[in-house]
């Protein structure tokens, strides 16, 4: 093989590997200038998306365009009366020469002044009609109610229930008046999102954000006795002022009045009456004026199983602490310390299942409790009767 033809096997392979990797440099810089050119465009769209994401609006939005604008404000005003100051220092009035010769003691000039608050509420019927708690309207002389497109026209109360801490108020004056959709308390699960809305210290459309803690929360735990009702808790933030104003679901649906909160130790805490148990008071109280309550006559408390007396120890059930003279309770033969263990065949767990069977329950039907007493189980037919025509 000559010098020629060695060059020309050597040049030959080169050529051959050189326009391959010129090729491939080819392509790389081809794939690039596309990803340069694409690059920008790119770039905008995720740019108008993120736009999008912005004005996105969230379910909290969505819930207050289906009931925010029937959210109101309360204005209540009362004429207090007190005894005003004497004519003369109190020293002198107590001089019997004083008294003999003004005749009377004292002298007291009456004052009154108009004492004023606020509460919140949501218009729950075309007709007008309002819901809130029965404290922001109690003994109120005026109610002025303020809507969210600016009207304020008086309301009058027509009917109030202090055991439940509910009331209904009239609007006078001619709608068109936006409505709140009411929803099933009976669906409601921990951890369901909750939006309070109400107008707390005066600043109107307040929205706050939680979940549902708790349901069937006994108002008896929070210290209040002098209440019928078991509460929803909420971690939503609900301050004074929010009284009356709905508890919203997700879907922008009433499930609960606002109704109070936990100050000093455990803040934080809101609770709201269920809006089922709401709805059939709103329906006594604007076909009666008042709320009927179902009662037996009796007082629970927990069947502790570490405290329980009772042979066999059970962990469940509410214990008859107190029977009531000539009530329900006693004339169907219940005892104290029997442990009530179902209602109409419903195991019952605690005190406030108790409440719960017999509030669902009217007046003309009987419950059918089964109780256990040294061990043995009995049953109980028992009418209940409306709280309010107990005699003791």
């Amino acid at each position: 093989m000559n010098g020629l033809d060695a060059k020309t096997l050597l040049l030959g392979p080169l050529k051959i590997r050189q326009s391959k990797y010129f090729k491939i440099l080819i392509l790389v810089l081809f794939v690039s200038f596309n990803f340069r050119l694409d690059a920008p465009l790119h770039s905008g769209e995720a740019l108008l998306t993120t736009q999008q994401n912005i004005h996105k609006e969230s379910f909290v939005s969505k819930a207050l365009n289906i009931s925010g604008n029937a959210v109101v404000t309360i204005e209540t005003e009362r004429k207090v009366s007190t005894s005003g100051e004497g004519l003369f220092p109190p020293g002198i009035l107590n001089d019997p020469y004083f008294e003999r010769f003004f005749g009377q003691r004292g002298l007291q000039i009456p004052r009154s002044r108009i004492e004023k608050g606020q509460g919140s509420g949501v218009i729950f019927s075309k007709e007008g009609l309002v819901l809130t708690n029965a404290h922001v309207i109690e003994k109120t002389d005026q109610l002025i109610v303020g809507l969210s497109d600016g009207r304020r026209v008086l309301g009058t109360v027509v009917g109030q229930d202090s055991l439940t801490d509910l009331a209904v108020i009239k609007l006078k004056a001619k709608g068109p008046w936006p409505t709140a959709p009411l929803g099933d308390s009976d669906q409601l699960k921990v951890g369901d999102w909750a939006i309070a809305v109400g107008n707390p210290f005066g600043l109107e459309n307040t929205v706050t954000l939680g979940i549902i803690s708790n349901l069937n929360r006994d108002v008896a735990q929070l210290g209040i006795s002098d209440k019928r009702i078991d509460l929803i808790q909420t971690d939503a933030a609900i301050n004074p002022g929010n009284s009356g104003g709905p508890l919203l679901n997700s879907d922008g649906e009433v499930i609960g009045i606002n109704t109070l909160i936990r100050s000093g130790p455990g803040a934080g805490l809101g609770f709201a009456i269920p809006i089922n148990r709401a709805r059939k008071i709103a329906k006594d109280l604007i076909s009666n004026g008042r709320a009927k309550h179902p009662m037996i006559g009796v007082t629970l408390s927990s069947n502790i199983k570490q405290k329980s007396k009772f042979l066999s120890q059970r962990g469940m059930g509410a214990i008859i602490k107190y029977v009531a003279p000539n009530s329900p309770a006693e004339q169907g033969g219940l005892k104290i310390n029997d442990l009530i263990i179902s209602i109409n065949n419903k195991i019952i767990s605690t005190p406030s299942d108790v409440v719960q069977k017999i509030n669902q329950n009217n007046l003309t039907s009987t419950l059918k409790i089964k109780i256990l007493r040294n061990n043995i189980e009995y049953i109980k037919i028992i009418k209940p009767i409306d709280i309010y025509d107990m005699r003791y």
